[in-house]
């Protein structure tokens, strides 16, 4: 048996179902108790964990604070900032034109002013007073050579296809810069908000040329930190700014730290020992020792990201769409959930989370979900629709890491579902340093046939996700192209962002990705973040990866 085909929905979307770019946290279920220690949190009676807006502001400045990564960035070079280690550090040293906040929001960064004078323009007016960290000021000659570094072929930038439908990039003024475009793209002015934005120095970018972004260099950029210092496989070392244009974004503390503390449970010891200050993606196998004993505070926040395994290998075994239904359908998610976040988050019923619905509200996201196909588990009708699919002992490689304590976990249910099914699954472990390799380097990710991401949304936008997933794409791993998905995928960008009939392509672009399932989606969680006693100030957001959250961060 098949997963039913969802119908294609064509209602009118209403004017509240809008992608404004706002959004509210709202309280999720869960198994963890929430707190409520008079911070802006959002909870309800009923919710067994709670997003936090913001955690309490810090009392005053700090001389130093330490951070852990669960991997060492294999560069800091702008272009190619594709995964948690190099955004975490990056997005308090590098800006963009836009700025995303903590909610999602948009709003003006090294663009004081942006303007769309026709369908095809952008217009952005530099902000003054801006200087880079060797103390040049900020020009549109630097906002030109940063955008334009994504369209030279030779420089092989990871953002690539956002500057698909760029004609131009000009100064066209003192403190003006202007994007044309061949056609109208309802994502282009969104991505100036994240890293397709960033603005490095140009005299940087040439001098530096491919040491740009090594640990010897660094970058050079705007932000309220500046590079200090690398030391390979030990930290990267950040310094206050002083001279940060931003007075409500001016650094409280003088110096951040980096450690690179790959194993899960070396990192919980450094927080709970008071080693290290805090961290993000909080190892889910100790949410209760952390929320039951200090020093410090562990906190939920709003996030995008949905934990899936990447069908790499569509010439293989998981080629059929009939075999990846099968292995969706064997997967115990819901016994994956309590065993890999310990209750807390939910089973994906869509490639995408609820937030990355910007401007719906829960119930309109539920409304959008409801002709999805659904793949409960049933372990049995999955068997036979894989045997109808031709499975007959089928080798195929899942990939792994120790960098998440969930990541095993979900390999070995993963695994379960396929030898459940009838294939030969066979798990591989990549050391966290080199698991970031396998969303950049096709050599690196050949042999697999899956291997797990925490794929989150930049902003909050659908087709953020499945722009990702277009013929070509540079983050289509899989090779997977569906000629109805990508003809909505066109609509989507041609269509302007107020446009009620852009929902709609957005809704079929989620059923053909749910019936096909290019991705296998199995939940979604928050973010997570500890801070030690010494600390606080910081928003509990996905937007960390690209907001300069530790600018945030002071004394207790």
């Amino acid at each position: 048996m098949s997963a039913p085909r969802a119908r294609r929905r064509r209602a009118a979307a209403t004017a509240a179902g809008v992608l404004a770019l706002a959004l509210t946290a709202a309280a999720c279920s869960g198994t963890a108790e929430g707190d409520n220690d008079g911070d802006n949190s959002s909870s309800t009676p009923e919710a067994a964990y709670e997003l936090t807006a913001t955690t309490p502001a810090p009392s005053g400045d700090i001389d130093s604070f330490t951070w852990s990564l669960y991997a060492e960035p294999f560069t800091l070079a702008f272009p190619y900032a594709y995964d948690y280690p190099p955004n975490t550090v990056l997005s308090n040293m590098c800006e963009s034109l836009l700025r995303l906040n903590p909610d999602l929001s948009l709003s003006p960064g090294l663009a004081e002013k942006y303007e769309n004078p026709d369908p095809t323009t952008w217009v952005y007016t530099i902000r003054s007073g801006v200087t880079f960290h060797d103390g040049t000021p900020l020009t549109a000659d630097d906002v030109v050579a940063s955008l334009s570094f994504h369209l030279n072929p030779a420089f092989g930038s990871y953002w690539t296809q956002i500057f698909a439908n760029v004609k131009s990039i000009e100064k066209t003024g003192d403190n003006q810069v202007t994007v044309k475009l061949k056609q109208p793209d309802s994502m282009f002015n969104q991505y100036m908000a994240i890293t397709p934005g960033t603005v490095e120095s140009a005299k940087t970018l040439a001098t530096m040329g491919a040491d740009y972004g090594n640990a010897s260099n660094g970058v050079n950029c705007t932000g309220p930190y500046a590079f200090e210092s690398w030391t390979p496989g030990d930290n990267i070392t950040l310094k206050k700014y002083a001279d940060y244009w931003d007075p409500e974004l001016q650094a409280k503390a003088d110096e951040v730290k980096f450690v690179f503390l790959s194993d899960p449970s070396t990192r919980v010891n450094a927080w709970t020992s008071g080693e290290v200050d805090g961290g993000w993606q909080v190892p889910a196998n100790a949410y209760t020792q952390l929320e039951n004993g200090g020093p410090g505070k562990l906190y939920y926040g709003l996030n995008t990201a949905t934990a899936a395994e990447i069908v790499n290998k569509l010439d293989g075994p998981l080629g059929d769409p009939k075999v990846r239904q099968a292995l969706l359908m064997a997967i115990d998610r819901e016994g994956v959930v309590q065993a890999a976040e310990q209750g807390i988050g939910e089973v994906a019923t869509s490639q995408i989370t609820a937030s990355t619905w910007g401007g719906l509200s829960a119930d309109e996201v539920t409304a959008n979900q409801a002709d999805l196909p659904t793949y409960d588990y049933d372990p049995v009708a999955a068997k036979k629709l894989a045997a109808e699919a031709g499975v007959d002992g089928q080798q195929i490689t899942i990939a792994t890491t120790p960098a998440f304590q969930a990541a095993d976990i979900i390999a070995t249910a993963v695994a379960d579902a396929a030898k459940t099914i009838g294939l030969d699954p066979k798990i591989e472990t990549v050391s966290p340093d080199k698991y970031g390799l396998l969303f950049g380097d096709p050599k690196a990710r050949a042999k697999y046939d899956l291997f797990m991401t925490y794929w989150y949304n930049s902003l909050a936008d659908p087709m953020d996700y499945f722009g990702a997933l277009r013929t070509g794409i540079f983050a289509n791993y899989g090779g997977w192209s569906n000629p109805e998905f990508d003809a909505a995928a066109a609509k989507v960008i041609a269509t302007p962002l107020d446009d009620p009939s852009r929902l709609d392509s957005l809704r079929t672009m989620d059923e053909i990705t749910m019936d096909e399932l290019p991705w296998i989606p199995i939940y979604s969680s928050p973010a997570s973040v500890w801070m030690g006693d010494k600390i606080s100030g910081v928003s509990p957001s996905i937007n960390y990866l690209y907001y300069p959250w530790a600018a945030t961060i002071g004394a207790k």
